[in-house]
C-alpha cells in the first residue's frame, strides 16, 4: 500500500515506520519536527535500508498537505501528529485544540482533495477519564479529565463525521494506554524535549545520570502500593497493531474503535523496582503532589483487538525496560548524540 504518516519523526511514528517499511509498503512522511529529531529519520534509514519520501511541513497547513496527497495519491493514512504532554495541555488548552483538532480536520480536508479514504488515527485511553469499570472496554462512556484527553476525544468524533459524510471511508482510533521501550537496535527511541512527562523515559534519564530522582506522584492513590497503576505496552507492540489496522481497514467501511493494550497493570514503584534490576541502575526517587488530571488506575480489555485485528502484545515487562535502557544507555543525551 501507499501509506502517509503524519508524525512519522516521533517515538511510535518512528517504530511505526520500521514496521511499516519491513513489509514493503510505500512510504510518505510528514513531520515539522516540533517535538522530534531529523536524526530519526537517517536512523531508520540505516536499520531498515529502505526508502520512503519525506516533507518538512505542519498538518494544519491545509495548502502543503494538499499539495503533499495530491502528489503522492496514498492509499491510507497514519495520523500521529500531535501534542501529547498532560501537564502542558491543561497551561495551554488553545494550543492543544489548534494542533490535536485543527491538525486533523487540515488533514481530513486534504484526504478530501486527494480522494483518500482510509485513515488509522493515533488515539488515547485517556478519552475514558475516571474508570466507571474496569479494565476498559471500547463501550467504556467517554468521560476525559484533562484538556489533552478532550482533544483525542473531539478528534474521534470529527473523524467520526467525517467518515459518515465520505462513502467508501474507514476510520480506525487505536486508544493507546502506556507506550513504553524502544526498537530492539537501541538506535531509536523516545527522546522528549526537556522534562519528560512520561514515566519510562524519566526514569530512563535518572538511571543514565541525566535527573538526579524521580518524582512519584502522589502515593495515596487506592492502589496496592498508593503509585497509579497503568497498563504499559512495547512500543514495537503498538506499532504493529498499526500494521494489522491498515490490514483491516482495507476491507472494511465505518468507524471502528480498538483498544492497544496488554491488559497487565504496573504501579510507578513496580515500573522502576522493574527498571533498577534489568539495567542494574539504582534509580532514586522522592513523592510530590498528585498531578492534575491522574486517576488511579487505568487497565485495557484488548480481547477485541486480539479477536478482530488478530493483534495480541508479545512484549514483556522485561522486555521494555531491557529495550529503554539499550536505547537510553548508548543515547545518554538522545539524538543529541548525533
Amino acid at each position: 500500500m501507499r501509506v502517509l504518516v503524519t508524525g512519522g519523526a516521533g517515538y511510535i511514528g518512528s517504530h511505526t515506520i520500521i514496521e511499516l517499511l519491513a513489509r514493503g509498503h510505500e512510504l510518505c512522511v510528514v513531520d515539522n519536527f516540533d517535538n522530534s529529531s531529523p536524526r530519526v529519520l537517517d536512523r531508520i534509514h540505516e536499520l531498515t535500508n529502505r526508502d520512503m519520501t519525506f516533507h518538512k511541513a505542519d498538518v494544519r497547513d491545509t495548502a502543503a498537505m494538499t499539495g503533499i496527497l495530491q502528489d503522492f495519491r496514498p492509499d491510507a493514512v497514519i495520523h500521529f501528529a500531535g501534542l501529547k504532554a498532560v501537564g502542558e495541555a491543561e497551561e495551554q488548552p488553545l494550543r492543544y485544540f489548534d494542533v490535536n483538532n485543527g491538525g486533523t480536520v487540515s488533514l481530513l480536508q486534504a484526504m478530501d482533495a486527494a480522494d483518500c479514504r482510509q485513515i488509522v488515527f493515533s488515539s488515547s485511553a485517556t478519552v475514558y477519564g475516571e474508570p466507571v469499570y474496569l479494565p476498559f472496554d471500547e463501550a467504556h462512556p467517554c468521560q476525559p479529565t484533562n484538556v489533552y484527553g478532550r482533544t483525542k476525544h473531539f478528534a474521534e468524533e470529527i473523524l467520526r463525521d467525517w467518515q459518515r459524510a465520505t462513502p467508501g471511508s474507514a476510520v480506525t482510533l487505536l486508544r493507546y494506554f502506556n507506550p513504553v521501550g524502544a526498537h530492539p537496535s537501541g538506535r531509536i527511541g523516545e527522546d522528549p524535549r526537556d522534562i519528560p512527562n512520561n514515566l519510562m523515559p524519566f526514569v530512563a534519564q535518572v538511571a543514565v545520570g541525566r535527573r538526579k530522582a524521580l518524582s512519584v506522584f502522589g502515593n495515596d492513590y487506592d492502589t496496592p502500593d498508593g503509585t497509579g497503576v497503568r497498563d504499559y505496552i512495547h512500543v514495537v507492540d503498538l506499532a504493529r497493531a498499526h500494521i494489522a489496522a491498515l490490514d483491516h481497514a482495507a476491507g472494511h467501511e465505518g468507524a471502528e474503535v480498538f483498544n492497544i493494550g496488554t491488559g497487565q497493570g504496573y504501579s510507578v514503584l513496580d515500573m522502576v523496582e522493574a527498571f533498577s534490576r534489568v539495567s542494574g541502575q539504582n534509580i532514586p526517587y522522592e513523592i510530590t503532589d498528585r498531578r492534575p488530571g491522574d486517576i488511579a488506575k487505568s487497565l485495557a480489555d484488548p480481547s477485541r483487538a486480539n479477536a478482530v485485528l488478530g493483534w495480541v502484545a508479545q512484549h514483556s515487562l522485561d522486555d521494555m525496560c531491557a529495550s529503554t535502557w539499550a536505547w537510553q544507555s548508548q543515547n545518554p543525551n538522545g539524538y543529541g548524540d548525533g
